[in-house]
């Protein structure tokens, strides 16, 4: 009998189950949606507010949607490789065989099939969904490899899924190291040309957020506010989340705001930015959450509650950008 070829052997996993159906620890509740609510800055009143929840076409409590993955993560201290010998280790070894070694993630799509609710229990079955035939990409040869992961409530009714697409990759290598020769005089030493810098990456513009954009370039950074009830929100939307409407104004932010979280990044590196790359999460006075980088701040004067100070610069022609500074408090 002939053996299977490389790609049959790819194919003969997909549909195949990782592992049991993995219960959640916890049955949905309030306290982990407050925490959720919290961070993510929504003010929905269906998740937290029990009677504008029964009020609304719920007729009660319910969940963010977007917290679906949250109810069945693995807890820190369980390690990856707890399931042991899999389909997906199986397939991990294959892949890996042919040099595609490295992993970048890609991107997510979630379906929500119903909201859940408080008291609600969901498990949920990861299958290997799709395998990719080799492509070429900017990071060298590599398949996209897809899981799917479908979550179901204590009944066996599916309540929502998750497809999650990663690339496994053969990254270029390096050209090889050129040993360095005799080092010229100094006088024959030609001058090096100046590299122009990269520009960042270009904004994708609609009727939502031109505005802001616009605001930046005349130095001011702009709130949008709902004419209706006075709410303020940002990112800028066309809806009002607390009431409904479309019809909104703009109010400039005064600039003060302090460091809600913040994060340090090393790699990936992008030509146009700066490294180390400092992106903090502020919290503006006003009372809406932005990130941004910072400018003229060392790295340990960067901490959670720091106080911050609007700083809008020319980045490029045609684009300007907030940033914000650690000052004393």
């Amino acid at each position: 009998m002939q053996n299977p070829s490389f790609e049959d052997q790819l194919q003969q996993l997909v549909g195949q189950a990782i592992g049991l159906l993995q219960p959640g620890p916890d049955e949905i509740n309030v306290p982990m949606v407050r925490h959720w609510c919290e961070t993510m800055g929504d003010n929905n009143p269906i998740y937290l507010d029990q009677a504008a929840a029964e009020a609304s076409v719920h007729g009660g409590l319910v969940a963010p949607p977007t917290m679906l993955q949250a109810w069945v993560m693995r807890p820190y201290n369980v390690p990856r490789d707890s399931l042991g010998s899999n389909p997906y280790s199986e397939l991990t070894a294959l892949i890996e065989s042919v040099g595609l070694t490295s992993v970048v993630a890609v991107n997510c799509e979630q379906t929500y099939d119903r909201y859940l609710r408080p008291g609600d229990r969901i498990a949920m079955r990861t299958v290997i969904d799709a395998v990719s035939v080799e492509k070429v990409t900017g990071l060298g040869t590599g398949r996209f490899v897809t899981t799917r992961q479908d979550y179901f409530d204590a009944a066996g009714e599916r309540v929502g899924s998750m497809l999650f697409r990663i690339l496994r990759f053969k990254p270029t290598p390096k050209p090889p190291a050129v040993a360095p020769g005799p080092e010229p005089p100094v006088s024959s030493i030609p001058a090096a040309p100046d590299k122009p810098r990269a520009i960042r990456p270009r904004p994708s513009l609609t009727h939502d957020q031109q505005f802001w954009f616009e605001g930046l370039q005349r130095g001011e950074l702009l709130i949008q506010k709902c004419s209706s009830c006075g709410a303020l929100r940002h990112p800028a939307g066309p809806m009002c989340r607390a009431c409904q409407s479309i019809v909104w104004e703009t109010v400039a932010a005064v600039g003060g705001g302090t460091v809600h979280s913040f994060a340090v990044v090393h790699y990936p590196q992008i030509p146009s930015l700066d490294y180390p790359n400092q992106v903090v999460l502020v919290d503006l006075d006003e009372g809406v959450r932005i990130i941004a980088n910072t400018v003229d701040t060392e790295r340990d004067k960067l901490v959670i509650g720091a106080r911050v100070q609007l700083v809008v610069r020319d980045c490029d022609p045609g684009l300007s950008l907030p940033f914000f500074t650690v000052v004393l408090s």
